[in-house]
């Protein structure tokens, strides 16, 4: 079994017990935001990563559940937010909340599901004991803190900072280790081992495959924004250059562009979503071909990936030797090798 088919075992049960804690009640189209999210249904991979990782050190399916269902629906509310905060168009094959019910109103559902979120864990504590509980309880509020900081600084630079010539890639691997890598993959995988009771040390070991694991999952993403098919992808091709994301892609194009071509696309940067066009975006996407960005990006994610499977054969003697460890090894290579 490869870590897709692990995902697809265990999604409809995770997908149930966040419908158990977000029900469609008065007033109906208030709740009906929220759960129109939840019902696109997306990856899973956080709760996936957090039910094998917690298997793979023996706790059981039934105290991973909460977890994995708090994760997804962590997704769920951020990606709404995240949505309408870039004015995105589409998520999940379907056009963003913000486009259907409004701004104001989008905002506004994805209290619920942070609510519903921090529900699941309270009732985690009660069901399974304070000590562990409050552990898993803390290992959240740290991954939601880390990302929200990251989103900061990501929307700073959106809209303040503007210029491709103030940031360098150490901006973007700090925007990627808060947004992708601790939320993404690292964190998971340690509240899976917390859930079995795992020490810190383990979870050291933990960060250390999931941070490269990370790094090769927000490149890829890049990648596929650029590249991917919009139907099996889910999202408008391009959405990185009109929200003006920071990217390799666009900083390996920028730092080796003349200073008219810098000017050009510091002046497209600094427009609004709304206000670039597509000729604009053409031009940008053509820096990136004349410069090789698109190369230069999947090397790095080939990198990356390589490096995250080299942290678990570094440590495989300290991990458990059963049916997950090997799930684990192909969950990080689908982390680079995916299409949506």
């Amino acid at each position: 079994m490869d870590f897709k088919e692990y995902v697809a075992q265990h999604k409809g049960t995770v997908y149930s017990k966040i419908c158990e804690y977000v029900q469609i009640k008065e007033p109906k189209v208030h709740y009906s935001i929220m759960r129109d999210y939840i019902d696109r249904q997306g990856s899973y991979r956080r709760p996936g990563l957090i039910m094998l990782t917690g298997q793979m050190f023996g706790a059981s399916l039934d105290k991973l559940l909460l977890p994995a269902a708090a994760i997804q629906l962590s997704e769920d509310w951020i990606l709404m937010q995240d949505d309408t905060e870039d004015d995105s168009e589409l998520r999940r094959g379907k056009p963003a909340a913000q486009k259907l019910y409004g701004w104001v109103h989008a905002m506004n559902a994805t209290n619920i599901g942070q609510m519903a979120m921090w529900s699941m864990l309270k009732d985690y504590i009660i069901k399974f004991g304070a000590e562990n509980g409050n552990r898993i309880y803390e290992k959240f509020y740290d991954i939601l803190s880390y990302t929200m900081e990251g989103q900061y600084i990501e929307n700073n630079f959106i809209h303040d900072i503007k210029k491709l010539g103030n940031v360098s890639e150490d901006f973007y691997f700090k925007v990627v280790d808060s947004k992708t890598c601790y939320y993404t993959v690292y964190g998971p995988l340690q509240i899976g081992a917390i859930v079995a009771e795992q020490p810190d040390q383990t979870l050291e070991i933990l960060k250390r495959i999931g941070q490269a694991g990370g790094v090769a999952f927000q490149i890829t993403d890049d990648i596929l924004d650029m590249t991917g098919d919009e139907k099996v992808f889910g999202k408008k091709n391009f959405g990185d250059l009109y929200e003006g994301k920071v990217t390799l892609i666009i900083l390996n194009a920028y730092k080796q562009a003349t200073p008219a071509e810098k000017e050009k696309i510091d002046a497209i940067y600094a427009k609004k979503r709304s206000d670039k066009t597509v000729d604009e975006i053409n031009f940008l996407r053509e820096m990136i071909s004349k410069y090789g960005g698109l190369e230069y990006a999947k090397e790095l994610a080939q990198k990356y990936g390589d490096m995250a499977k080299s942290a678990i054969e570094e440590n495989w003697s300290k991990l458990p030797n059963n049916e997950y460890t090997s799930i684990l090894l192909s969950s990080m290579n689908e982390l680079y090798s995916r299409k949506k």
